[in-house]
C-alpha cells in the first residue's frame, strides 16, 4: 500500500530523514519508534505532504505522490492525524468533526453526515457533548476527537503520530486499544511513537530510527523481544544515553552508504 524509496527530507537546508526505505501494507499496523528527535514526525510529515521530500519516492498503491499535496493524498485515502492533538478549541466538537470530512472532498454531505453519526456511536463522549467546545475536553478526549476527525476524512492508510503523548497510562491501554481495533476493520496505520513497549505490542511491524536513519527493522514481536531495543526504548537493563556497539555500527553503515551515492 504505502512503500517509501531512499527518501531524504528536512527542514531549512539541513536533512533530519536519510534515504528511508518502509513499506506498510494493507491491514497492517507498522510502528515507528525511536528517541525523541529521531526524525519519526519529519518522516510522517513528508509522506503526508506537510513536509517535502528532497529525494526518493513516495509511492502509495503504487503511484507516485510526493508532488501531491495534503488534500490530493486525503482524497486518495491517505490521513494525518499530527502530534499534538491540534483540534481547533473554540469550535463545537460536531464541527471539529466536520472539518474532518471536509478534507476530502470526495465524501458528499450524506456520507460526511453518516460518519459524523458513526464518530458519536464509536466515541460516546464525544457524542454526548458534539455541541460543546473542544477546548473543555480533556487531553485524553481531545486525542479520541483528533483521532475522529482524522477518521471522518475515511482513511484506508492512517499516519499517526504520538496518540499517547502527555496520557495517563489507562488513557494510554485505552488509545492503543482502539489502534488495534481499527486494524481489525482492515485499516492500514503508520504509527509513530515513543511508548514503544506498548506500539511494538500491537504492530506487525516496526521500524528503528536512530538520528534520522533506520537501523533496524522487523516484527513487533520480535522488536519486543530484542535486548537492544529492550535496553534503550524499554526501559530494561541499564540505561543508555549514546548508542551502543551494534547500533553505532549499523548507523555508521548507513551514513557511509549516504555519502557515497
Amino acid at each position: 500500500m504505502l512503500e517509501l524509496r531512499r527518501v531524504t527530507t528536512g527542514y531549512g537546508t539541513g536533512a533530519v530523514v536519510h534515504q528511508a526505505d518502509l513499506t506498510v501494507g494493507a491491514g497492517e499496523i507498522v510502528a515507528l519508534i525511536g528517541a525523541n528527535g529521531a526524525g519519526k514526525s519529519t518522516l510522517l510529515k513528508a509522506v503526508s505532504g506537510l513536509l517535502g521530500v528532497r529525494s526518493g519516492e513516495i509511492l502509495f498503491d503504487g503511484e507516485r505522490i510526493e508532488k501531491l499535496a495534503p488534500r490530493q493524498r486525503v482524497q486518495r485515502g491517505l490521513v494525518h492525524v499530527p502530534e499534538g492533538r491540534q483540534v481547533f478549541a473554540g469550535l463545537s466538537i460536531e464541527e471539529n468533526l466536520w472539518l474532518g470530512g471536509n478534507a476530502n472532498r470526495r465524501l458528499g454531505e450524506q456520507e460526511a453526515s453518516r460518519r459524523l453519526a458513526e464518530m458519536c456511536v464509536r466515541f460516546p463522549v464525544l457524542g454526548e457533548r458534539r455541541h460543546e467546545p473542544a477546548g473543555n475536553l480533556s487531553g485524553g478526549q481531545q486525542q479520541m476527537l483528533a483521532i475522529a476527525r482524522g477518521l471522518m476524512s475515511q482513511p484506508r492508510l492512517l499516519l499517526l503520530d504520538e496518540p499517547s503523548l502527555g496520557l495517563s497510562p489507562l488513557l494510554v491501554t485505552e488509545i492503543f486499544r482502539l489502534v488495534a481495533g481499527l486494524r481489525a476493520q482492515g485499516m492500514a496505520i503508520l504509527l509513530s511513537e515513543q511508548n514503544a513497549r506498548q506500539s511494538l505490542a500491537i504492530a506487525d511491524r516496526a521500524y528503528v530510527l536512530e538520528a534520522g536513519c533506520i537501523v533496524l527493522e522487523g516484527s513487533g514481536e520480535a522488536l519486543l523481544g530484542d535486548r537492544q531495543v529492550a535496553e534503550r526504548y524499554l526501559g530494561v537493563g541499564k540505561a543508555v544515553d549514546a548508542p551502543d556497539e551494534r547500533y553505532a555500527t549499523q548507523l555508521a553503515a548507513r551514513l557511509g552508504q549516504i555519502l557515497q551515492s
